[in-house]
């Protein structure tokens, strides 16, 4: 007999911050990150059962300057390849999977996938959006969205799902900054709007059934002088409690993400699991299972209510089945995160249903978003084509390549007598400047 649960969709989340190493690909088996768990077979109590979507999302993908020169397509097709080998060859009943869409923005990228056998069969209006919050919009921090209906036929509302990924500004001082990327991220990622709809402007991440937010979103903890842990003479028992989740839970109080939460000044009406209840994801000494070179509590993702529910901050019709890190991956300072939701069952509607928000929360548009977007872009390319350039020359050195500039100009100009102080190679010192100040 079918268990209810069997109706709804069951949605896979995984994020990772590579550190820069999507060039080298993924160099471990991903079947722990991407497959199942036996902790979710038995909280379903039911044979294994492989999602109905899966979200992969990766930040830092491949080095900065051949994100900002938009030169990515060869890693993420790459690596869209290998996540879905991944997923179908430990899919519990051979399921097999396609990919819905993907979508990448510099370093921060998403790639969403459904299974052949259910979803995949009744994605339809697949859409995709890009914004950078770096310095002048570039994307050097940003996010990506995929957003998609469900429907069993083109004529049936159906319910719509939104996928964000998002890298927000680093820096444990810096958390005013991560909520102005936050709201700029709303006003900015914008998609076209909903199938039916009369109005013909653009809407926001918030205008769905379901929203999914992940990402590295920087926040970090934040003990104030007072504290017994804090300082660094105090590392080593500060190391201590978080290394238990008794310890991990009597900190979160100082998670700077949790803070603002509950002064409502971002991530509004968005929930997320017990971060508490696994081990700090950052910042991990590479090639190390279990050591850090500093401590910070840093949650990953958080999520919606589910959908027609009746906005409240302590209820969610969606259950977070699974929320942790993979220890195992040592090939960054970040360790991945993976989580399954299980949301509610799909109710017949004679339109879209949409989010229920908070009172007087109205996200809306920047009219000026494109123009933002896509100065930001140009600057991008500029800054990633010049850095690329000299990394070439440098044999994949920009230093290296610095000097071989200026030294190839002093030739070429000066002869014995070098550069005279006018004819200095100043559009390399510019690109160095805003490249060195991009916040990775």
């Amino acid at each position: 007999m079918p268990s209810p649960m069997d109706d709804r969709p069951l949605v896979q989340i995984a994020s990772y911050n590579t550190a820069l190493q999507g060039l080298h690909g993924v160099p471990q088996d991903l079947v722990d990150w991407l497959s199942p768990t036996l902790e979710v077979s038995n909280f379903l109590a039911r044979e294994p059962r492989a999602p109905d979507i899966v979200a992969v999302g990766f930040q830092e993908l491949l080095p900065l300057h051949l994100g900002l020169a938009g030169l990515s397509r060869t890693v993420t097709e790459s690596r869209s390849a290998l996540i879905l080998s991944q997923i179908e060859a430990h899919a519990p009943n051979k399921e097999s999977y396609s990919l819905v869409a993907r979508i990448v923005n510099v370093g921060v990228a998403l790639l969403v996938y459904a299974k052949d056998d259910g979803i995949a069969r009744h994605v339809r209006n697949v859409e995709t959006s890009w914004t950078g919050c770096g310095p002048l919009y570039m994307g050097n921090k940003g996010a990506v969205g995929v957003r998609f209906r469900v429907a069993p036929d083109p004529d049936s509302p159906g319910e719509v799902y939104t996928f964000v990924c998002a890298h927000l500004t680093a820096h444990e001082s810096k958390v005013l900054y991560r909520v102005a990327d936050y709201h700029y991220i709303v006003s900015s990622l914008l998609f076209p709007p909903l199938p039916g709809s009369a109005s013909k402007a653009k809407t926001t991440m918030y205008t769905t059934s379901h929203l999914f937010f992940l990402g590295d979103l920087n926040f970090r903890m934040s003990l104030p002088d007072s504290h017994p842990y804090a300082g660094k003479a105090n590392r080593a028992d500060l190391n201590a409690a978080l290394s238990t989740e008794e310890g991990r839970s009597d900190l979160r109080e100082f998670d700077q993400l949790l803070d603002q939460r509950k002064k409502g000044t971002c991530f509004t009406a968005l929930r997320e699991g017990d971060f508490w209840r696994f081990k700090c994801s950052y910042k991990c000494i590479m090639g190390e299972v279990d050591r850090y070179k500093c401590v910070a509590l840093l949650p990953i993702f958080v999520y919606l209510p589910g959908l027609s529910m009746r906005y409240t901050p302590d209820q969610s019709a969606v259950t977070n089945v699974l929320y942790t890190s993979i220890p195992s991956y040592t090939f960054s300072d970040h360790k991945p995160i993976v989580s399954l939701l299980l949301l509610p069952a799909p109710q017949p509607r004679p339109i879209i249903p949409l989010l229920q928000l908070p009172p007087g929360f109205h996200p809306r548009p920047d009219p000026l978003a494109t123009l933002k977007r896509y100065a930001g872009r140009t600057l991008d390319r500029i800054v990633g084509f010049c850095w690329w350039f000299l990394v070439v020359i440098g044999a994949g050195s920009a230093a290296f390549g610095v000097g071989n500039f200026c030294l190839g100009s002093a030739r070429g100009r000066g002869g014995a007598g070098g550069l005279r102080p006018h004819m200095r190679a100043e559009p390399c010192v510019i690109c160095l400047s805003l490249c060195g100040g991009l916040d990775v």
